[in-house]
């Protein structure tokens, strides 16, 4: 029994050895890079302050809160406020509003900023390059009641300019604001118009890492500059392309609440209203903290979904994606 005994020691000791040596060489790189960890700091405590912390919010979707009672004292109620939303005659409007806003913001606006890129690598004069960039660059730095008040200039129908130019080339007005059927088109535009041009970056950044080699050697087998955008330029940032499209997958329930809530009235309620203004309205207005708590971690939970089923996918077909 001695003798079986030994060698289970001696693994042991070489494990305990083996944890050791590695314990000592993280402190040791630690030390060694000390500042450049200092430097991580603020993120990291930015991360765990403002995301990690706030999660045992979460809980507030399985109580029946009362600010009375406090968060710990409130009762339990399991998946009642799930059950109560799922049940909603609002939900399946909620859920298509949602849905369709997202679908066109990715057919319409995901493609706007590679497009964009591509015109503007095609670009040599640098001079005309750089201005064309900072002029689509401006309207990401404008506020969005600054592009809601715009829009309300140029398309109301008390003197707005599109609806002059109707009246006076068509002999008829469009109110626009007011009308279901132009504000997904409406918010679409908004959103390309604000953020096309600085999507642009992150595909000009990976545009730049393509080997010119490859242009040249192309150009001596006769390629023209179609063939070179289908065979060399658009393979290079395939892989850019791919992660931004499954990262995109995790807003798919979320379309920004300060964009609809602008735009939003009682006349374009009924395709206009989504889970981020429908959450506002139970949760701030109406004082539902628990239930507005349940749609939002519904809302996330389907994000986490989506996610990881679209990098999933990415995986299934060679691509690299995002873990």
């Amino acid at each position: 029994m001695k003798q079986a005994a030994a060698p289970s020691n001696r693994k042991m000791v070489q494990v305990s050895e083996a944890k050791g040596l590695r314990r000592s060489q993280v402190w040791a790189r630690l030390r060694k890079d000390k500042w450049i960890y200092a430097l991580l700091t603020p993120g990291l405590l930015y991360f765990i302050i403002f995301k990690y912390v706030p999660m045992w919010g979460v809980l507030l979707a399985f109580k029946n809160y009362q600010p009375f009672l406090g968060f710990w004292k409130s009762d339990w109620v399991g998946l009642e406020h799930f059950r109560v939303f799922f049940q909603n005659p609002e939900f399946v409007m909620l859920l298509r509003n949602t849905l369709l806003l997202s679908l066109y913001n990715l057919v319409f606006y995901f493609p706007a900023p590679i497009v964009l890129a591509l015109l503007l690598n095609e670009v040599k004069v640098n001079m005309y390059k750089r201005t064309i960039q900072t002029l689509i660059y401006v309207p990401h730095f404008i506020s969005l009641v600054i592009v809601a008040s715009l829009t309300y200039v140029f398309l109301t129908t008390q003197g707005g300019l599109v609806n002059e130019l109707l009246q006076k080339y068509m002999g008829h007005k469009i109110d626009f604001l007011a009308s279901p059927e132009w504000f997904r088109p409406m918010i679409i535009i908004q959103t390309m118009w604000k953020e096309c041009g600085f999507g642009t970056i992150i595909f000009l950044a990976a545009l730049a890492g393509v080997d010119v080699e490859q242009y040249e050697a192309s150009i001596v087998d006769g390629a023209n500059r179609w063939r070179q955008l289908w065979h060399i330029t658009l393979p290079s940032i395939r892989s850019t392309i791919v992660i931004l499209l499954i990262l995109r997958m995790g807003d798919v329930l979320d379309n920004g609440f300060e964009q609809i809530f602008l735009m939003l009235n009682p006349l374009n309620r009924e395709v206009a209203e989504v889970f981020d203004t429908y959450v506002y309205m139970m949760g701030i207005t109406q004082g539902a903290f628990s239930y507005s708590t349940a749609v939002g971690l519904f809302k996330a939970v389907i994000g986490v979904i989506l996610v990881l089923g679209a990098n999933w996918t990415a995986k299934r077909f060679g691509q690299s994606g995002i873990y």
